[in-house]
């Protein structure tokens, strides 16, 4: 047997159980590693379902050019799309984002534009601003828009939510993920809800993000704002793909924490992933007495090490960060 092409082999993730690590919690441990897709993380997943989706409504065309905001994964899934599909890509991202990011997405044939962190996303200069201005003067070209384009939350629906319920055989109890564009939690929460309403849906946010304060009081505090180090996860938006409903509850992971403990799951399981993984374990063991010996507990492990050599796995950078002695 073999795939038509690469696009085909995404997706039916490994469910692997914690040991070391989660220890101290009584409950079982599972994570989904999404580090086996061809890109490396879940978002090829709804890369793939934007690109369709928009080719279905016409939206996006032959040979057009692919223009999107994206903080590494999305783009690679969407860079990886096109080299079979026959589009361009232009990418907006932020300087916080590690270097690794940039020249994977280059090596797909993408064009990279690097835009400061530390502006409002109203701003001229911010990477959502720039990619919409550029999608305004490039004739023949779509922006997929992860952030509202409910294709996002229906990959996961489709997909990830279906597989998680299929592995742990309905048993699990928890879905714990990093929440930055809400596609995953979102769609594989309100999948795994409708199959049993009881299942708890837990997303991990970051120190500077307003997604735990606006769950909680309905406010959307612009001072709680600020730049933060963590990838992938948080916002200073309420994206459309954030659906607060089929969030039970939020739990705010230091960066400090997350960037130690993204270091330790490869040591402690031997599994290399991201720093939006080491967040939701930290979560996780920062909830622990809230869990029980039956439980059943899902993390999505969104993407891997690889793409944060210059940080997380880099010892000067935590120095520098004060993240190590």
């Amino acid at each position: 047997m073999w795939y038509n092409n690469i696009l085909e082999t995404i997706g039916n993730t490994p469910l692997v159980k914690l040991n070391k690590i989660t220890k101290e919690i009584p409950a079982t441990i599972l994570a989904k590693i999404e580090s086996t897709n061809p890109g490396n993380s879940i978002k090829d997943r709804m890369a793939v379902k934007m690109i369709e989706d928009a080719e279905k409504a016409g939206l996006l065309k032959p040979g057009g050019t692919i223009i999107e905001g994206t903080s590494g994964n999305t783009g690679m899934g969407l860079a990886m799309a096109a080299v079979i599909k026959g589009y361009k890509c232009i990418f907006t991202t932020t300087d916080k984002q590690s270097k690794e990011k940039f020249d994977a997405l280059r090596a797909f044939g993408a064009e990279v534009i690097v835009c400061p962190t530390n502006v409002e996303p109203e701003d001229p200069r911010s990477y959502y601003s720039v990619s919409s201005r550029l999608v305004r003067e490039t004739p023949n070209s779509w922006k997929p828009n992860q952030y509202d384009n409910l294709s996002n939350t229906q990959a996961h629906y489709e997909q990830t939510g279906p597989e998680i319920w299929e592995q742990t055989e309905g048993k699990v109890t928890h879905l714990v993920v990093g929440v930055g564009t809400g596609g995953t939690i979102c769609g594989a929460g309100k999948f795994l809800k409708e199959k049993n309403p009881n299942i708890k849906v837990w997303g991990i946010d970051s120190y500077g993000s307003v997604f735990k304060k606006y769950k909680e009081t309905g406010i959307f505090d612009k001072d709680e704002i600020y730049p933060y180090v963590t990838e992938g996860i948080g916002e200073d938006f309420l994206p459309g793909n954030v659906d607060f409903d089929i969030i039970d509850y939020f739990e705010k992971v230091t960066d400090k924490d997350a960037a130690l403990m993204t270091r330790e799951i490869a040591l402690q399981e031997g599994i290399f992933v991201g720093n939006s993984a080491g967040a939701a374990v930290a979560g996780v063991l920062q909830l622990k007495d809230q869990l029980k010996e039956d439980d059943v507990v899902v993390i999505v492990f969104h993407d891997h090490g690889s793409r944060y050599m210059g940080k997380m796995f880099n010892e000067d950078w935590l120095k520098e960060m004060g993240y190590l002695d």
